[in-house]
C-alpha cells in the first residue's frame, strides 16, 4: 500500500481485499494467507506457501504500481 508517497503495510480482516479498502492509498502487492489460498498444496505449512509466493511476484508490475502511486 502506498499512502502519501510512502510504502505502508496493511492487513485486512477476513477475505476483504485491499483494492476495495484502499481509501486514500493504492495497493501494490497482495498476499492471501487464508487457508483456501494454500491448503491443497501446502497443507498447514503457511510459511512454505509464503516463501514460494516471493518467487511468483511480478516485480516489474509491482514497481510500475508503486511508481504510479508515489
Amino acid at each position: 500500500m502506498v499512502r502519501d508517497g510512502k510504502l505502508a503495510i496493511d492487513s485486512t480482516p477476513n477475505q476483504d481485499t485491499p483494492y476495495l479498502l484502499a481509501g486514500d492509498g493504492k495497493a501494490v502487492l497482495g498476499l492471501d494467507v487464508w487457508e483456501h489460498a494454500y491448503y491443497l498444496k501446502y497443507q498447514n505449512v503457511r510459511a512454505d506457501y509464503i516463501k514460494a509466493w516471493w518467487n511468483v511476484v511480478d516485480w516489474d508490475k509491482a514497481a510500475q504500481l508503486f511508481g504510479a502511486a508515489k
